[in-house]
């Protein structure tokens, strides 16, 4: 099934339009034939995932070949860095995430590490990443932003915004700010449903509105929408669906009491529970034009051809009946196009590989280590016991990539023995049983606990606490947002869970350095 347009026509600017809008994903990790056949009639922009990727040179050529359909597409990918990597699904990142470059709060250096990333994207042929991620991660409890945040304060998440965004576009690279505006205050997974912010205007201005308004001083090209309802700002619709959030402040004037961002306006996912449970994808591709985004992300999940066309259909249909204009439709398709011409432009510049250490660097850097008073810690040297406790992943991080650091001590220590303990292992009822598991594989091995988020997980907290009570030599290793006081012989919070972040906590572990790759 294809789409026939009418060459010469009328209807072939709006079918082109209306391709041109979209951002759709798809599954392998060559271009299906339906996906060449739609970038020629006008597709704008493509998605990939970890689904899409298998090596650097696979990409590479996957890439040029879509570039050969459309010389001007915006190829993008969801590249954070940290937690959230597709470049390095099956490994874990090379790069630290925000909340660790965070936790340095060394702006040159998470212009470093951006710039080093977007090198790495570069040379694949990405040319716009959903990223950074410009929330203020006020609420402890956050399921879904947590080490993906700066971190809690305003002023610390607007400077290292900002200075993401200017490293990463330094390499030709667009960059995406998310998730406007702001995802923050949020105890629900727009993945599943539909959060509410409650807060009054004067606190989304001086708290949430801060990153963006630096990302777009610093030239951001693109800003995505967030899922969620701010009724201050729209009490009917959420923000993704709203002209008084997309027109009114994102795109209004200063003198208005808006942002002036003139820049790319995209979707969060349109098929996330938070839009497609409520609204309808279709419905909500519509609302979210006629409030005033540019761009609609889909493909995540939905990542087929049957896609595209419905969504096509509908602007079509809805242009045709008056009820989108044609003029916002082209707007939007040219901001598209500008985007995509800039970047086919920058990638004409000079290509260099990337600093691979850094990463590590800034990861050592990230580290917080606590030894507890009177208890002198060794250096790990021989086969420990690693206990691994692993909340549910969030959608945008995913289960595929590996976390920890049980691997990496198990390459260095032969003989190292690893388990791995979810929810269900640590009811009420089958947390003795656990205790008594872990310290019975324990025995007179040295016991390292791997946890992430203790402070969202009672099970996991519950867990911790028997154990180092029973072992208070336990090294314990916090991968996720660290909240809880420091507990065990040595305490490490490495503030994410890339790949990089595990060597540098098992350089402190052994006391013997690694070597980035």
């Amino acid at each position: 099934m294809s789409i026939l347009i009418p060459s010469g026509t009328v209807n072939d600017q709006l079918h082109r339009d209306a391709l041109a809008v979209l951002q759709p994903g798809f599954v392998g990790t060559t271009p299906p034939d339906w996906l060449r056949r739609h970038l020629a009639a006008g597709l704008g922009s493509v998605a990939l995932f970890g689904r899409n990727v298998t090596d650097t040179a696979q990409l590479a050529e996957l890439t040029a070949a879509l570039r050969a359909e459309n010389p001007d597409i915006l190829v993008a990918i969801d590249e954070e860095g940290g937690d959230v990597t597709r470049l390095e699904t099956g490994s874990g990142s090379s790069w630290p995430g925000n909340l660790a470059l965070g936790a340095v709060d060394d702006p040159a250096l998470t212009r470093d590490v951006a710039r080093e990333l977007g090198r790495a994207l570069a040379a694949c042929g990405v040319n716009y990443n959903w990223a950074p991620s410009a929330d203020v991660n006020s609420n402890p409890g956050n399921p879904v932003i947590g080490v993906r945040s700066f971190g809690a304060d305003p002023e610390l998440c607007a400077r290292h915004t900002a200075a993401w965004v200017e490293g990463l576009q330094s390499v030709g690279v667009a960059a995406c700010a998310k998730h406007f505006p702001g995802h923050g205050d949020t105890a629900v997974d727009s993945h599943h449903g539909l959060p509410v912010v409650d807060v009054d205007v004067d606190l989304l201005r001086s708290r949430d509105l801060v990153p963006f308004k630096a990302a777009i001083a610093a030239g951001a090209k693109a800003v995505m929408t967030a899922h969620i309802m701010v009724p201050v700002l729209d009490p009917s619709l959420p923000a993704t669906l709203s002209k008084a959030v997309l027109s009114g402040l994102l795109r209004a004037r200063p003198e208005d009491g808006g942002l002036g961002y003139d820049g790319l306006i995209v979707t969060d996912a349109i098929e996330m529970g938070a839009i497609a449970d409520t609204y309808g994808t279709s419905e909500g591709t519509l609302l979210a034009l006629e409030a005033g985004a540019d761009a609609i992300c889909v493909g995540g999940e939905h990542a087929d051809e049957e896609t595209v066309l419905q969504l096509h259909d509908a602007i079509v249909a809805a242009v045709r009946s008056g009820r989108l204009s044609e003029e916002r439709l082209a707007d939007a398709a040219d901001r598209v196009r500008r985007l995509g011409s800039w970047a086919r432009i920058e990638a004409q510049g000079e290509r260099r590989e990337p600093d691979l250490s850094i990463g590590l660097q800034a990861a050592r850097r990230a580290l917080r280590v606590v030894r507890a008073p009177g208890r002198p810690v060794a250096p790990v040297t021989d086969r420990p016991y690693v206990a691994s406790f692993s909340p549910q992943a969030n959608v945008a991080v995913g289960d595929e990539t590996p976390w920890g650091v049980a691997g990496m001590l198990a390459a260095r220590l032969p003989g190292t023995r690893t388990e791995n303990f979810g929810p269900a292992d640590a009811t009420p009822e089958q947390l003795d049983a656990l205790v008594a598991r872990v310290l019975a594989g324990a025995q007179d091995r040295r016991l390292v606990l791997m946890v992430r988020d203790t402070h969202r997980h009672d099970w996991m907290a519950a867990a911790l606490h028997r154990l180092v009570t029973a072992r208070p030599d336990a090294l314990v290793v916090e991968m996720g947002v660290p909240q809880a006081a420091p507990v065990g012989a040595l305490h490490i919070a490495t503030h994410g869970a890339a790949r990089v972040c595990g060597l540098a906590a098992v350089e402190v572990l052994t006391g013997q350095p690694q070597i980035a790759s």
